[in-house]
């Protein structure tokens, strides 16, 4: 685009708190979607739609090569009041992934796109729940290269994720008098729990370092009664290193004890692209240019990284402005000149990637 056409910054500004100002959590994302659409077609997208599964699309130049910007536009629930304080701005999703997501948007506005490159960029739906958003792209792209948009601070370059498993154990049985020796239903998952948790030890004995760590956090526990029968469900949630895939871990669980039944679901498995890859470099060097020293970074957490990486075995990084400390936090916000900053080193990486034969 010209530079008379560019969004200014002060634009660049009003789409994310526009789009912020948009309830869109998991499942409900129509709105948002259709604003960001109507957004990308009015600033100079060649192509700008709601694909079939309901994620934002806008498509950017006709090389052989797509460069393909995946962000989500769904968001953790709690609605939050939008606002600023100085140029701070507080809203669900100015982190966790709007803020990414737009910088992208805009980013792909004020880039000059290299010989023989397509921008594909999506705002994806349901990345908090099933990733349905992502995995319907799976068959229908294979990209030459894929941004993840979540937050990392402008300045740093996520390489990794870790994989995830969640475990429901249920339990029924007879329950015993208050007085008696037996376990209470609440007893009962407990015990479990902390055998979960020592077991979880042992696979840690001798590693250091979050990334490699296999961690578990309890996330949910009821118990109830239905006659003379006690009934428990407990959900445990473990992040998984490289070394260990969920379909391991899930075959080595400890059993679920007399009258109880484990099931297993949520299967991502842990990625870490290389430190030396096409996108690495071109985004360190980006950095650097914009005034920042570039770090690296790992993320105990999952994204949908997670699961496009594997199938598409590009080179694939995760970028954009946050602090991710701030993920689904009551006080979520954004610095808007970091937000800028970033979308100026995205200008710079899509500038400076080119197909082999440039």
């Amino acid at each position: 685009m010209t530079e008379e056409a560019r969004p200014d910054d002060l634009a660049a500004e009003s789409l994310l708190q526009d789009l912020v100002a948009i309830p869109g959590v998991t499942g409900k994302e129509g709105p948002a979607v259709r604003h960001l659409v109507d957004w990308m077609a009015a600033n100079g997208y060649d192509e700008a739609y709601v694909d079939d599964i309901g994620n934002a699309v806008g498509i950017l130049g006709s090389g052989d090569r797509d460069l393909l910007l995946l962000g989500h536009i769904d968001t953790f629930p709690g609605e939050l009041p939008v606002r600023r304080q100085g140029r701070l701005l507080f809203g669900r999703g100015t982190v966790d992934a709007r803020g990414p997501l737009c910088a992208f948007a805009v980013a792909g506005t004020r880039a000059t796109l290299p010989r023989g490159l397509r921008l594909v960029l999506v705002g994806a739906v349901e990345e908090e729940g099933s990733s349905c958003g992502a995995r319907h792209l799976l068959g229908r792209y294979q990209p030459w290269a894929c941004v993840i948009g979540e937050p990392s601070r402008a300045d740093r370059i996520t390489l990794g994720y870790k994989g995830r498993l969640l475990v429901e154990r249920t339990w029924r049985g007879p329950l015993a008098h208050s007085a008696g020796q037996g376990l209470s239903p609440a007893e009962n998952a407990v015990t479990w729990w902390l055998e979960l948790l020592k077991w979880a030890e042992r696979h840690n004995e001798g590693v250091s370092g979050l990334f490699d760590r296999l961690d578990v956090t309890l996330q949910d526990i009821e118990t109830g009664q239905d006659g003379a029968w006690g009934e428990t469900s407990l959900t445990a949630g473990f992040r998984l290193p490289l070394r260990i895939s969920p379909q391991e871990l899930e075959a080595e669980l400890p059993g679920a004890g007399e009258s109880a039944s484990l099931i297993a679901r949520g299967h991502e498995h842990a990625w870490l692209s290389p430190r030396d890859n096409l996108l690495s470099r071109v985004f360190r060097r980006a950095i650097r240019q914009h005034g920042a020293r570039p770090r690296f970074v790992t993320k105990t957490g999952t994204s949908d990284m997670n699961l496009v990486a594997p199938v598409w075995n590009c080179p694939i990084v995760a970028y954009g402005p946050g602090d991710s400390a701030l993920d689904h936090r009551p006080d979520e916000h954004v610095d808007l000149d970091e937000y800028l900053l970033a979308i100026e080193v995205l200008v710079t990486m899509i500038e400076s990637i080119a197909p082999p034969w440039n």
